[in-house]
């Protein structure tokens, strides 16, 4: 019997470690105008967010080497909270390059504390997605660009 309870307890944190967000498929949403203004520019593909990365330069169609050392990072570091084209405990990644710039999308991967401190869209997706913080896996920039490189294939 307590064996039961241990494992009930067990997974109860486990649960809310994870931020116990739902299932459901969403779409993600912009951040509204308002928490927007003066802080970030008002077109989400101008915002390069708050990090280390100021400027990523991308090449037409997606490195393929780069981008399957991207995908196993990827299934290693962001499986348990995010799918690749559904909304989980975070976003899905399919189609984030139509609607963050890359520097965003690299900094939010390499500094999601500050990004959801700072940043008004971190910040509105931090609401969306349960207050489900976005853990750091202490990536290095190569990896997070071999990630974004994996998101172009998506």
């Amino acid at each position: 019997m307590k064996k039961i309870y241990l494992l009930s307890a067990v997974a109860l944190m486990f649960m809310y470690s994870c931020g116990g967000g739902s299932t459901e498929d969403t779409t993600e949403t912009e951040a509204p105008k308002s928490m927007m203004a003066e802080e970030t520019p008002a077109d989400p593909m101008e915002n390069k967010g708050i990090g280390p990365i100021t400027s990523v330069t991308l090449a037409a169609e997606p490195d393929a080497e780069m981008a399957a050392l991207g995908k196993d990072v990827y299934e290693k570091m962001c499986t348990a909270c995010h799918k690749p084209d559904k909304n989980f405990i975070g976003p899905a990644p399919k189609g984030i390059m139509e609607r963050r710039s890359p520097e965003w999308t690299m900094n939010m991967i390499l500094n999601p504390e500050e990004m959801i401190q700072k940043d008004p869209i971190a910040k509105a997706l931090l609401m969306e997605f349960n207050g489900a913080p976005m853990a750091n896996q202490n990536l290095t920039e190569e990896q997070a660009r071999q990630v974004l490189e994996y998101f172009r294939t998506l």
